[in-house]
């Protein structure tokens, strides 16, 4: 019993030393007394924050996505969490063929397939279709995708 105890112990050591030297590693020249370390320091701590940021509204997305597509008898909602799999998913509850998901790719022409994709999925939610022109402005499209997949 000691020794499985002893292996336990030392694989939450190796993971604790792992994740300490991924937390530490911008902070590296700060250590090193170099001219601009608190520099690099800061600014690696604001890209952890910045992905952690990021990773909070990609679960978001991806749960409401899911929700949504639960919500319209979409099958694979799973693939809401996939990163390109979920623009298949989108087109899927708004019922637009798959040759669209090109059209994600082309500078300028995304923003308006991306509206007109989102409106397409509001009126699949029965909710008002200009929901979908909502989706572009900050922060207001958080709650209109919450309220596509939550709301009554």
């Amino acid at each position: 019993m000691k020794t499985l105890s002893r292996r336990r112990s030392a694989r939450t050591f190796a993971l604790l030393s792992i994740l300490a030297t991924l937390i530490l590693l911008p902070a590296v020249p700060v250590f090193a007394d170099e001219p601009n370390a608190a520099a690099f320091a800061a600014m690696g701590m604001f890209m952890i924050f910045g992905l952690l940021v990021f990773a909070a509204f990609y679960v978001y997305a991806a749960l409401t996505l899911q929700a949504i597509a639960k919500r319209t008898n979409t099958e694979n909602g799973w693939l809401a969490w996939i990163p390109i799999a979920n623009i298949i998913l989108m087109l899927n509850i708004a019922r637009k063929p798959l040759w669209w998901i090109i059209l994600f790719f082309i500078p300028l022409v995304n923003f308006v397939i991306v509206i007109i994709i989102w409106m397409d999925i509001a009126v699949a939610c029965k909710k008002p279709n200009w929901w979908g022109i909502l989706t572009i402005v900050p922060i207001v499209n958080l709650i209109i995708m919450g309220m596509l997949a939550w709301a009554d």
